[in-house]
């Protein structure tokens, strides 16, 4: 794993997440941003590879994926992570600099929880969004398929 990057949190609370984002200053200051908001990030990954690789080796409950890697396709990504909405898949959110209204239709399109603006992010849109799920509470208590 050349640039995904484990994170130990023993102090944070709820559910597990994890970053995917190219752009290693965004995947920082989203990182320091949620751990401040008392979320445990467990780590980040720029490609799609290397998150693949640490979402099967860290089993995060929620995984935050860039709708643009560089080359790559965050909404590819997207459905490989998601699985269809495997009860064993984690919670998948886009997230992007992109209006909402701009990338809808792409949105509506994979099987991921929902979409933020990377502008709106924060512990409780994320919460917001996981808790329509069903499978898990804000703090994440009450997992199915975890």
């Amino acid at each position: 794993m050349r640039s995904a990057r484990l994170f130990d949190n023993p102090e944070g609370v709820g559910f597990g997440l994890v970053v995917v984002d190219d752009s290693r200053s965004f995947a920082d200051i989203a990182r320091v941003l949620l751990e401040r908001q008392g979320r445990r990030v467990l780590g980040v990954a720029a490609t799609s590879a290397e998150a693949v690789e640490l979402v099967a080796e860290l089993r995060p409950e929620v995984v935050l994926v860039d709708l643009m890697l560089g080359d790559e396709s965050g909404l590819d990504l997207a459905r490989v992570l998601a699985r269809d909405g495997s009860s064993a898949a984690p919670v998948v959110i886009l997230i992007s600099a992109y209006p909402p209204a701009d990338i809808a239709e792409l949105i509506a399109a994979t099987p991921v929880a929902g979409f933020l603006p990377k502008s709106e992010l924060s512990s409780d849109a994320i919460s917001q969004i996981v808790v329509r799920t069903g499978r898990l509470t804000a703090d994440g208590h009450g997992l199915t398929g975890f």
